[in-house]
């Protein structure tokens, strides 16, 4: 579908995904970011890149990743996904914190 032009958030997502149960966090950062580009509102594409940056090991691009997400998700309304990436957000910082 990329090949033929039909690039969107959702495809995007969808292969971001794809890599992420693969076990190719870094993969997956690449579409997931290029997911947020094509739609920054997009909450659900935010907390997975969020995800797959931590699953990287590339905690300060989570933690960002996060942050943008939680705001994306309270200006849609979409209190679920900003709680669930308040608690990643939280977790991320508490190991940050510990392994100092």
């Amino acid at each position: 579908m990329l090949e033929q032009g039909q690039d969107s958030a959702l495809l995007r997502f969808a292969i971001g995904n794809e890599y992420l149960l693969a076990g190719e966090p870094d993969a997956a950062m690449v579409h997931l970011q290029k997911a947020t580009e094509h739609d920054n509102s997009y909450s659900a594409a935010w907390k997975l890149l969020g995800k797959a940056c931590a699953d990287a090991g590339k905690t300060s691009a989570a933690k960002a990743a996060f942050t943008a997400g939680i705001e994306a998700a309270n200006a849609q309304g979409d209190r679920q996904a900003a709680k669930e990436m308040t608690v990643f957000l939280k977790r991320l910082r508490a190991s940050n914190e510990t392994s100092t």
